[in-house]
């Protein structure tokens, strides 16, 4: 690694880059994959993807500057092969591991293997992710810097008779949570004493299978609450700042689909409180790098700690579209020993922001997983749209991983113009081959609640527009027709393109069928 000494400045605050990685490896796939390949490539570092069977052909593997196989399709098998991914970077000479979310992000044994094998992990220290990352513990360290929690235990375990007794303790509803846990794993709303049995089992076996480990806690099921999280980021040296809230309360079996900045009903009172909870419990565990703490903001408008993500979000493009600051080159430049480039003061939200979540999942059959072939794609544009994505026409939208195909994003001068583009990006975002949420999302932004403001975590099973919008018939047939008479001349013209391919190079290879650089 090279030292390397550059300053700027921004809102009077200096900003001293202590070292420059010379290539980063990315330890994921998909859109978030290609979300930081390139920060990367503006940073002018080079990248390094890995790749499982399923994805040789891959948006994020094509991107890449390198790319390295770890192994087949099943995560377990090569994303989660915490052995392979630091073998890959040993490989190709990265210095440094950009986890993206998912996968090993949260993994405290990833960070810690990094840290004793001399490559930098671009996110907290091993033990700052075991302590925050473990949900009991989180709590009890919230509860300790005097952060209010949602009421409930703060030990974990197997017992489900001790389990049960904090439960009718609290009285029922509950939640019943793995304390490992996360993306809605292992998480069951009990109604009453009658649905206990049968919500620990589920709740018990899910956790195995997600994490691999069963250990369960109890929380008293607020009623009607909204989901709001603070984005917090902190340098080695002591400084601290948030980057305001995002609403995330629309949530499909405990996964966010929406998510807005800001919030639509957040005073400025409270948001300033939320924040200042939020800094309270980042000095409190010495926190280094992006991180986000989830509150649950009750009825009576008092905020709950939830948990704490020890990494960057799904959704930290809404926060980079109202704050102008791009959180994951900051995480790179933090692990790198910058200092943070400004203060709590230098920061202000401006306009407002709003992402929709596109899966490959079909509505009209309960969200059920959409895998297949994209054969047509027509992408939104203009003025004030971001698409995160992971996608192409051609690409084969595998069973193995998350459907998550990209995130659509806009910013507008106030959340009416914001609402305005949204619709008007959904309605031009088309995608044939598969099913995808975006009819859902077309009910989601013509419905009285959530054109108000006023809506909560039980949205979406309340919705209350049932009819899907109007599909233009004529429109879709003649994007299928080309797109398919593209596919088979592509098909054609394969074997000439790949052997122009040969001496193109890396970023004008990303455009055709095949990854490269370092492909074993």
């Amino acid at each position: 690694m090279t030292a390397r000494a550059t300053e700027t400045s921004k809102g009077g605050a200096s900003f001293m880059t202590r070292r420059a990685f010379k290539k980063i490896l990315i330890a994921n796939r998909g859109e978030i994959a290609v979300r930081v390949i390139r920060a990367c490539r503006e940073m002018g570092i080079p990248s390094v993807a890995i790749y499982s069977e399923a994805d040789r052909s891959a948006l994020h593997v094509r991107m890449a500057d390198e790319a390295r196989f770890v192994g087949p399709a099943p995560s377990r098998d090569s994303y989660l092969r915490i052995d392979r991914v630091l073998d890959a970077a040993h490989a190709s000479g990265a210095e440094a591991i950009h986890p993206g979310y998912g996968l090993l992000a949260e993994n405290a044994a990833f960070a810690r293997a990094c840290e004793e094998s001399g490559v930098t992990f671009i996110g907290p220290r091993s033990e700052t992710i075991a302590l925050m990352g473990e949900k009991t513990s989180a709590r009890r360290v919230a509860a300790e810097a005097g952060v209010p929690v949602v009421p409930g235990t703060l030990e974990a375990s197997v017992d489900a008779a001790a389990l049960r007794r904090e439960a009718e303790r609290l009285g029922f509803p509950v939640m019943l949570k793995a304390a490992a846990g996360g993306g809605g794993k292992g998480l069951r709303l009990v109604a009453s004493a009658a649905d206990w049995g049968a919500a620990t089992l589920a709740a018990r076996g899910e956790a195995q299978g997600a994490f691999g480990d069963d250990r369960l806690y109890v929380e008293k099921a607020l009623a009607r609450p909204r989901h709001v999280e603070i984005q917090v980021l902190a340098d080695s040296h002591g400084n601290a700042v948030h980057l305001f809230e995002r609403e995330c309360s629309i949530q499909r079996r405990h996964q966010k689909v929406v998510e807005e900045s800001p919030s639509p009903f957040l005073t400025p009172e409270l948001r300033g409180r939320m924040g200042a909870l939020a800094l309270a419990l980042v000095r409190k565990t010495g926190y280094c790098n992006a991180g986000t703490l989830e509150f649950l903001v009750d009825a009576e408008g008092r905020p709950h700690f939830l948990e704490m993500n020890t990494r960057l979000q799904v959704e930290h493009p809404v926060t980079e579209m109202v704050t102008g600051e791009d959180l994951v080159k900051l995480q790179i430049q933090i692990a790198g020993g910058a200092r943070l480039p400004f203060g709590q003061d230098d920061l202000e939200q401006r306009g407002h922001a709003i992402e929709c979540r596109i899966y490959a999942e079909d509505p009209e059959r309960g969200f059920l997983p959409s895998p297949g072939r994209i054969v047509a794609l027509r992408l939104p544009e203009g003025p004030g749209v971001r698409n995160d994505s992971g996608i192409y026409p051609g690409y084969e939208v595998p069973v193995h991983y998350d459907p998550l195909l990209s995130k659509l994003v806009v910013h507008g001068r106030n959340r009416e113009d914001a609402l305005q583009r949204l619709r008007r990006a959904v309605a031009e975002y088309r995608v044939l081959g598969v099913a995808t949420t975006l009819p859902f999302f077309a009910r989601v932004l013509r419905d009285p609640a959530f054109l108000s403001g006023d809506y909560d975590t039980s949205f979406v099973e309340a919705l209350s527009v049932t009819t899907p919008p109007p599909v233009d018939h004529v429109i879709e047939a003649a994007v299928a027709a080309a797109a398919i008479r593209a596919l088979h001349d592509r098909a054609a013209s394969r074997s000439t393109a790949e052997a122009s391919a040969q001496a193109a190079p890396p970023w004008w290879r990303a455009g055709l069928g095949e990854a490269h650089g370092g492909r074993r």
